[in-house]
């Protein structure tokens, strides 16, 4: 981690406020659950001199636990504490109407900085912010218009489509069927990043190796129903897939007990998901949403101008990639993998992120 924090400080980040962010939501009663004291909450060691800072996130509706986005971002915050000694806690939102409580929870709980997990929270972000202007708050996956944005509100991006692009390779190098899948959450934009981006590398693989291979796409319309990931899963492997790649958080873990139980392989998302099944994962697309959480937290405690403003993460920044043990995966399509990586960061291969860049990339 202190080596991917260091190149981002290094680096430095990108800087740019371009798309248009909608929606709203109303505040109900409460499901979210606050996590005890001891699993959600980190007084400091006395190191440090920021032990007065305190900084919160709120979940999507895939819960702390969702072994990808959610927990990524906790465990930022937990080395934010590790590192300079700041409280920092997180409530969880069990539905979309739980953000906007949670919000105004954390709010009244004098937070110097508020994070908010995922796009589907950018209305009750942008309506926060406006209520509570002494309080920062940040986004992650989501950029406001340049115009509405709030000057206390920061947005965290990734180019997920980088990651994806080589694990979409991967996929294309690494199948005997010549037949792979993906499985997204719910459609979006960012999810589209993630769909197109492996499209890419994959029929990037297929040229290379002068054949055709064809990508199965489905979403299950959901970030934590697992059963239903895996559902989706299970028939893709049952057609011939012997690949899939998901990023659907919760969800996706679905999919990879589906490979487990199909004896195939699934491609992780967001973190390194080996773990969830050893000898069935194949490799992950990394999206470090814990260490921009925790870099842009230092930059609010250090006192910079964060507000305002979106940070871009992508694999220049360290940001997003692939983890470097790989059991699954040859020695030779790893290498090759990261020859196509370095043109990437190079820019001489620019991944597509949606429909529209996908099909410009597809004429090349």
């Amino acid at each position: 981690m202190k080596k991917i924090v260091a190149i981002i400080l290094a680096l430095g980040m990108m800087a740019s406020v371009t798309a248009c962010s909608s929606g709203s939501s109303s505040s109900s009663q409460a499901s979210s659950a606050a996590a005890s004291s001891e699993e959600a909450s980190s007084e400091a060691s006395g190191e440090g001199k920021s032990s007065d800072f305190k900084a919160a996130m709120v979940t999507d509706t895939g819960g702390v636990n969702d072994q990808s986005f959610n927990q990524s971002s906790w465990e930022g915050l937990q080395s934010l504490n590790k590192d300079t000694g700041a409280k920092v806690s997180y409530l969880e939102s069990k539905q979309a109407a739980d953000y906007a409580t949670n919000l105004d929870k954390l709010a009244d709980d004098d937070n110097d900085i508020i994070w908010g997990i995922g796009y589907a929270m950018a209305g009750a972000i942008g309506n926060a912010a406006k209520q509570n202007p002494d309080i920062s708050y940040a986004i992650v996956d989501n950029e406001y218009d340049e115009k509405t944005m709030p000057s206390n509100v920061t947005g965290v991006m990734f180019r997920a489509q980088e990651s994806s692009f080589l694990v979409g390779y991967i996929a294309g190098k690494t199948t005997k069927t010549n037949k792979v899948g993906f499985v997204g959450g719910q459609t979006s934009a960012i999810i589209d990043q993630f769909q197109y981006g492996y499209q890419a590398g994959v029929d990037y693989a297929a040229k290379e190796l002068n054949k055709t291979i064809s990508v199965s796409s489905q979403y299950a319309e959901s970030f934590s129903d697992s059963a239903k990931g895996k559902a989706i899963a299970s028939k893709m492997f049952s057609d011939g897939c012997d690949i899939v790649f998901h990023a659907a958080g919760g969800a996706g873990v679905g999919v990879i007990q589906a490979a487990k139980e199909a004896d195939k392989y699934a491609i992780g998302v967001d973190r390194d998901q080996s773990y969830l099944a050893p000898e069935n994962v194949l490799t992950s697309a990394l999206k470090l949403a814990g260490q921009a959480v925790e870099q842009v937290s230092k930059d609010a405690i250090a006192g910079k101008d964060i507000g305002g403003k979106t940070y871009t993460f992508g694999l220049k920044e360290g940001a997003v990639g692939i983890p470097e043990d790989n059991k699954n995966l040859s020695k030779s399509v790893y290498e090759d993998a990261m020859k196509i990586q370095k043109q990437i960061i190079e820019g001489t291969i620019v991944p597509p992120y949606d429909k529209t860049t996908y099909a410009e990339f597809s004429k090349k």
